[in-house]
């Protein structure tokens, strides 16, 4: 077996184990997985604690009586449909516009490109409350106050940018020779797009979706401004709500606790089955055979 041979059948390092290029000794490893489980104890107390004192004084009725009995008027279960709703819109338009926007910005030649991309990657240092005042008034004009759309264009634009980012990187390492190939068949760039491009950056757009997921999940500024209906509260705004309901003593202190455990699943189960899809979005096509 000549030695080009046996260079092709040895099997790529970092993509068999990508941890074997630092870790090498048993020692290591150890000392490795006892800081993980460290770490994944230092955060796990606090769901501890908040699961024990839910059951306090009430024990599972301090969870049934959120359902028959919602707290300041707001059931669990509309936060939950209002947050959705919400991610849906989120997750739509960013994945829209980053998938185009990454496939102009890694597969198309013209004059610009990379300064084009240069001021998409400025718009990451823009915190949300930069544009308090202009999405306020631009809100007010479009008259979509208390609507599921008024929350989720603040939240693309300010997402739209790190998707632009992912999707024009994951681009760069799809292989220019398919592009070429369709081209030479005659295909448009619509269909390069559609039938190549988008299959191929399938694990980049699963990560892009469940982060926008997850980021709606947790975003409080944007309804708490634009909402003012209380029907329309997300689950990130029902914890300050029902913080200002309830009262103090032991009963509606475990109905509170109760509420926070409940308000927290959606995007505890968002990160839980969205994990692999994130893990293979960062890593995949980030090596060049």
């Amino acid at each position: 077996m000549t030695a080009t041979a046996k260079q092709q059948k040895r099997p790529n390092i970092l993509t068999a184990n990508p941890m074997s290029m630092v870790v090498t000794r048993g020692a290591d490893r150890l000392v490795i997985y006892g800081l993980l489980i460290v770490m994944g104890l230092i955060f796990a107390f606090p769901l501890y604690a908040l699961i024990r004192r839910s059951f306090e004084v009430g024990g599972i009725n301090n969870y049934i009586t959120l359902f028959t009995d919602p707290i300041g008027n707001v059931p669990i279960l509309s936060t939950y449909v209002n947050s959705l709703f919400i991610g849906v819109g989120h997750a739509a338009l960013v994945v829209s516009v980053s998938t185009t926007a990454g496939y102009a910005l890694s597969k198309l030649q013209f004059r610009g490109r990379e300064l084009t991309f240069s001021g998409v990657l400025l718009f990451l240092a823009v915190p949300g409350t930069a544009i308090l005042i202009p999405v306020y008034h631009i809100t007010q004009q479009l008259h979509l106050f208390n609507n599921y759309l008024g929350v989720a264009l603040p939240e693309a634009a300010l997402t739209i940018p790190f998707g632009v980012l992912l999707m024009r990187n994951y681009g760069r390492n799809i292989p220019d020779s398919l592009m070429e190939a369709a081209q030479l068949d005659g295909a448009s760039h619509f269909r390069i797009f559609w039938n190549i491009f988008l299959p191929l950056a399938r694990p980049a757009l699963a990560n892009l979706t469940v982060l926008c997921f997850i980021w709606s999940l947790q975003d409080f500024l944007w309804p708490s401004m634009l909402f003012t209906n209380p029907d329309l509260a997300t689950a990130a705004q029902a914890v300050k709500l029902y913080s200002n309901v309830i009262g103090q003593s032991p009963e509606q202190y475990g109905r509170y606790n109760a509420s926070l455990v409940l308000l927290a699943v959606p995007a505890v189960l968002f990160v839980i089955f969205g994990l692999r899809f994130i893990v293979n979005g960062l890593t995949s096509g980030s090596t060049k055979e």
